[in-house]
């Protein structure tokens, strides 16, 4: 069994690397899907740990399956979403397939994450009707619009640059959403207390 994933904590978890895991802890739940879901909980508020979040998000490992390092790259996957999204250069990307895949697999991939993010954003326990602007409440029907597509495919160049207008639309909406709903980190909560 290849195990390499664990020891390289310092490059980003690919999709490929992830969807691996998952399959091997049968967690019955996709890459896209788990990331957009987890996302979702963060831009909610919902608190969560390294250790914790996959049960927040009412993810269990099947007890029979030796989890050992993949719990290793499911915790990175937490703390690297989660400064993904405190980083104020927007580094946000969600975890899609490799450019190289066929456009098919990542716009299908972009729909799951757009689903799972609306659902973890529920399992968050934000109140969106109180915490979003009316921006953010577009945006946010604009992901449930994308989580309820599925895409025609007729001209490859057209659709590819129509995915990544769908990505960037993304991205940026992440950041945006996660501003409005999110508590600010603890360092920035102690820091305008101390301008006062």
């Amino acid at each position: 069994m290849n195990t390499s994933y664990a020891h390289h904590p310092s490059h980003a978890i690919s999709h490929a690397e992830l969807g691996l895991v998952l399959r091997e802890l049968e967690f019955g739940v996709a890459a896209s899907d788990l990331h957009g879901s987890l996302t979702g909980f963060l831009c909610g508020g919902g608190v969560a740990s390294p250790r914790n979040w996959l049960q927040r998000l009412e993810l269990e490992p099947d007890p029979a399956v030796d989890a050992g390092a993949r719990m290793e790259l499911l915790a990175r996957l937490f703390r690297d979403c989660r400064n993904q999204l405190e980083d104020p250069g927007f580094a946000f990307e969600p975890l899609l397939p490799a450019e190289e895949e066929p456009l098919t697999e990542r716009a299908d991939a972009l729909v799951q994450w757009c689903r799972g993010f609306l659902g973890g954003l529920g399992l968050s326990g934000v109140n969106v009707q109180k915490a979003l602007s009316e921006d953010g409440a577009e945006i946010l029907r604009d992901f449930g619009a994308i989580a309820a597509s599925s895409f025609e495919y007729d001209d490859a160049e057209e659709d590819e640059s129509a995915l990544v207008e769908v990505l960037e639309f993304i991205r940026v909406g992440v950041m945006l959403l996660h501003s409005e709903m999110a508590p600010p980190p603890p360092a920035a909560v102690s820091a305008g207390r101390s301008l006062h």
